[in-house]
């Protein structure tokens, strides 16, 4: 080795301390750009030190490793080739810059290592050290907090960068989140709405059997009732048709005995006796004319002989002869005073007598007080009260003596097919004025 070469290898060993502060403090703002994988782990706890700072604090430890450390070193070159791109390319080139700063160049080879960098080491120890003017201070410190602002400047940009890629990814993984809380969702409501469907039929299953039980046992218990209605009228019309024939037998048998009597009474036969010759004669007798049968239906005498006949049954068509006897007066008042009437009449002949009168004039309960002896009734609904005199008729025993009262045609012609006799409403007003 020549001695120019010795004199350079001893000096890269010992560099100038102008040239070692500019390298210390060249390889610490390099630092902070660093990965921490790339920082060897005695200067990773000054990585994150303001690069003054840095400088200070890590010289103890950054320059062993710079002279030990070729692949540390080459990352920092790198850094500060970046970071210095003119007079870095120039260095590493080998090209003269007549106006850099010998220090600044000597560093720069330090760091880059291009073919003579001891040379350029060694003739930075040649320039003489000048004392630091206080220009040179505020420009020392400048440069300084420049360059920590720059270095600052580049961390935050970097640490922004990792921040958006990382808000980025964040954003795919939401969207790609979104998409599939989406797709659930939309699985959830058609799911939902399909069981929702079939909850709603399976409502209108139960709704239509439980309708369907209840309309069932509706009709059970119609035809329960029906059949206990059906069996209490079965028991009691078997209890009234007994009650009636016997009545209708007893009533039958007085008729009989009356009419036997009043008959004996009428012609005069005596109690017996022998058969007289005269009764042998053959002849046409003179026929009996009926009672009454001469005199027109409105006379107030045929009236009272019929009512004279033994266990008559004095039937009145009521509001036929209300109507006709007060015309002008309310319903209730011509039932009142036709009832009242025919109390009296009853009380005079013994008679039955039953008054019908029409349930489809009625708009309410009716209040109606009845003397003793006289029978009311109302035809139920639908049925008028013609039809309910035809059946008192039809319930009375043949040979019973029965008298209706009506004007109406067609009841007369009807009862009087059945046997009975009937007369016009005048005749029963002519004999209940009558004092």
């Amino acid at each position: 080795m020549t001695e120019a070469g010795t004199a350079a290898s001893s000096a890269a060993t010992t560099l100038p301390e102008p040239v070692r502060q500019r390298v210390l403090n060249l390889a610490a703002q390099a630092l902070g750009q660093l990965p921490a994988t790339d920082i060897p782990p005695p200067l990773r706890r000054f990585a994150s030190f303001a690069p003054g700072k840095r400088a200070k604090l890590s010289a103890s430890v950054l320059g062993p490793i710079l002279q030990t450390d070729d692949h540390f070193r080459r990352l920092i070159a790198f850094e500060v080739r970046r970071e210095h791109p003119e007079l870095g390319d120039a260095v590493a080139e080998g090209i003269a810059v007549p106006a850099a700063e010998p220090i600044e160049v000597a560093a720069l080879a330090y760091l880059l290592r291009p073919d003579e960098w001891e040379q350029r080491i060694a003739e930075a120890a040649q320039v003489p050290v000048e004392q630091p003017r206080a220009d040179d201070d505020a420009v020392a410190r400048l440069t300084d907090q420049l360059d920590q602002a720059r270095t600052e400047t580049r961390q935050v940009r970097e640490r922004l960068r990792e921040q958006v890629t990382e808000l980025k990814a964040e954003n795919v993984t939401l969207r790609r989140k979104l998409n599939e809380a989406r797709q659930r969702i939309s699985g959830l409501q058609s799911d939902l709405e399909l069981r929702t469907t079939e909850a709603n039929t399976a409502d209108q299953r139960v709704d239509a059997a439980r309708a369907e039980v209840e309309r069932e046992l509706r009709k059970l218990r119609a035809r329960i009732t029906e059949l206990e209605a059906i069996e209490h009228a079965a028991r009691r019309t078997a209890g009234q048709e007994r009650e009636l024939a016997s009545t209708r037998t007893r009533l039958l048998l007085d008729t009989l005995v009356e009419a036997a009597g009043g008959l004996r009474r009428e012609l005069a036969l005596p109690p017996g006796g022998d058969l007289r010759p005269a009764d042998t004669v053959a002849g046409v007798e003179p026929s009996a004319s009926p009672v009454g049968r001469s005199a027109p239906d409105d006379d107030p005498a045929l009236f009272d002989e019929l009512l004279a006949l033994p266990q008559v049954h004095l039937i009145i068509d009521g509001y036929n002869v209300t109507k006709t006897a007060w015309p002008n007066s309310p319903l209730h008042s011509q039932r009142q005073r036709l009832v009242t009437a025919l109390g009296a009449l009853v009380a005079q002949r013994r008679i039955e007598v039953t008054v019908v009168f029409d349930g489809a004039e009625l708009s309410g309960p009716v209040q109606l007080n009845p003397p003793r002896g006289v029978r009311v009734r109302f035809s139920p609904a639908g049925v008028i009260a013609d039809e309910v005199i035809r059946q008192l008729v039809r319930a009375e025993p043949p040979g019973r003596p029965v008298v209706v009262v009506s004007t109406d045609r067609e009841v007369a012609e009807s009862i009087i097919t059945m046997g009975a006799r009937a007369l016009s409403a005048t005749s029963l007003i002519a004999r209940i004025a009558r004092p």
